[in-house]
C-alpha cells in the first residue's frame, strides 16, 4: 500500500471540503444539535440586557472575554440558521486559509499534495470540534495567521490576528506571549491589540456594567484549575492520572505547566533560529497548539482539533523523508486513528478523557524532534515528495 500522488494529491482536500458542507447541512437542519453555539447566542443576549455572563462559582457556560458577546451579535441577529452558518464558516474559513498559506510558504510544486494529505491527516480530530461550532477552530486560524505574520514582521496584519485570536478565546495570549518573545519589536503592537479587546466592550454598555463583568470574568479565568469534583472533565496532561485515581495535587500541575512553557519557549526560539524560513512557522505554531491543548488546565477533547491541522502538515512535510519510513506510518495511523475513539459510545467511554494527551503528546514529540535534528541541516527540496 503506498500514499500515491494522483490519489492524495486533491481527495483530502475535496473530503476536508465536503466534510465541511455535511457540517453545513446538518447545521441548517438543526442548528442547536450537537452545537456549542447556542453558549455564544446566551451571552450576547445577556450582554445585551445587561445580565451576568459569568457563572464565577462553576466556571462552565459562556468562558470568553466580554468582547466575544459584542461582536458575536451581528450573528445573533441573524437568527439561528444563517448565523449558525456564518459562524461556522467563518472558523472553517480562517483555518483552511491558514493551512493554504503555511503550504504557500513552504513553497514548491508539491503544494497541492502537501496541504491535502496533511488535512486528510487531520480530518478525523478536527471533524467534531467543526460540526459543534467550537471557538476553538477560530482560534486555531488566528494564532496561525498571527503566528506567521509575526515571524514576517507584519505588524498590522499581527495586529488584526492577534485582536481575533484574543476574542475567539483567552487562551491566544500564550501565543501572543510567544510571538512578543520571537520579535520583541511587535511588543508595542501585541499590547495594543489586548487593549483594543478589552475596550471594545465600553463602546455598547455603561462603564459600570462592563467593570463587573471583567471581574467576574477574571475571577474565572484564575478558578479554572485541576478539580476531580467539578462538573469539568479536563483532557489535559492530568487525565491519565486521574483516570488512574491518582489525581495531581493543583500546587504540581502548576509547576509542571510552567516548566512546559519554558521548554515550549526554548524550543520555538531554537526553531525560530536553525529553521530555513519557509518551515520555521510551522514548528513554531505547532509547538505552540500542543502547549495550549495539553498544558492548558481547561481543555476538553474537542480542543485538540487545535493541534491536528499543523501536526498533519508536519507529517506530510516528514512523509518526503525516505529514511522515516516506518516513522512516518506510524505517526499518521496514530493522528488519523485518534479521531476515531469518539465514533462509536463505547469506544468514547474506553478513551476519554485520557487517550488523546498521551497520543497527541507522542505525536507532537516525535515531530518537534524532527524539526529539532532538521534544524542544522537543509530541509528537504520541497519539490521532492517521496509518496511510496
Amino acid at each position: 500500500m503506498t500514499i500515491s500522488k494522483p490519489v492524495f494529491d486533491r481527495l483530502g482536500f475535496w473530503l476536508w471540503v465536503g466534510s465541511f458542507l455535511v457540517v453545513l447541512g446538518l447545521v441548517l437542519w438543526s442548528p442547536d444539535t450537537r452545537s456549542v453555539v447556542h453558549i455564544y447566542r446566551h451571552g450576547s443576549e445577556a450582554f445585551l440586557s445587561s445580565q451576568p455572563l459569568y457563572q464565577v462559582e462553576v466556571a462552565m457556560g459562556y468562558l470568553y472575554a466580554p468582547a466575544f458577546a459584542v461582536l458575536y451579535v451581528p450573528l445573533l441577529k441573524l437568527g439561528p440558521y444563517l448565523g449558525n452558518f456564518l459562524w461556522h464558516a467563518l472558523g472553517f474559513g480562517v483555518l483552511t486559509f491558514a493551512a493554504m498559506r503555511q503550504v504557500r510558504k513552504v513553497g514548491g510544486q508539491e503544494q497541492t499534495w502537501l496541504l491535502s494529505f496533511g488535512l486528510f491527516l487531520a480530518l478525523p480530530v478536527s471533524l467534531a470540534a467543526l460540526r459543534n461550532g467550537q471557538a476553538t477552530i477560530l482560534l486555531t486560524g488566528a494564532c496561525w495567521f498571527l503566528t506567521l505574520s509575526a515571524l514576517e514582521g507584519r505588524r498590522a496584519e499581527s495586529f488584526f490576528w492577534a485582536s481575533l485570536a484574543i476574542i475567539a478565546k483567552p487562551t491566544a495570549i500564550i501565543m501572543l506571549l510567544l510571538a512578543g518573545a520571537l520579535r520583541p519589536r511587535l511588543i508595542p503592537v501585541l499590547a495594543l491589540a489586548i487593549l483594543v479587546v478589552l475596550a471594545i466592550p465600553y463602546g455598547f454598555a455603561s462603564t459600570g456594567y462592563i467593570n463587573a463583568q471583567y471581574h467576574d470574568f477574571f475571577r474565572m479565568l484564575t478558578s479554572m484549575a485541576v478539580d476531580p469534583t467539578g462538573p469539568f472533565v479536563p483532557a489535559d496532561f492530568t487525565a491519565p492520572f486521574t483516570r488512574l485515581g491518582m489525581t495531581l495535587p493543583e500546587f504540581d500541575a502548576t509547576i509542571v505547566r510552567f516548566a512546559a512553557g519554558l521548554l515550549t519557549l526554548w524550543v520555538v526560539l531554537q526553531f525560530d533560529r536553525r529553521l530555513d524560513a519557509s518551515v520555521s512557522g510551522l514548528a513554531i505554531f505547532l509547538v505552540a497548539a500542543f502547549y495550549m491543548c495539553v498544558f492548558n488546565p481547561r481543555v476538553e477533547q474537542n480542543t485538540y482539533a487545535m493541534v491536528a491541522v499543523p501536526a498533519g502538515l508536519s507529517m506530510a512535510l516528514l512523509w518526503r523523508e525516505k529514511r522515516a519510513g516506518t516513522m512516518r506510518w506510524l505517526l499518521a495511523a496514530l493522528l488519523f486513528a485518534t479521531g476515531l475513539t469518539s465514533v462509536d459510545g463505547r469506544l468514547h467511554d474506553l478513551f476519554h478523557p485520557w487517550f488523546r494527551p498521551i497520543s497527541i503528546s507522542i505525536i507532537a514529540c516525535v515531530l518537534i524532534g524532527w524539526f529539532l535534528t532538521r534544524g542544522s541541516e537543509k530541509m528537504p527540496a520541497a519539490g521532492s515528495v517521496a509518496h511510496g
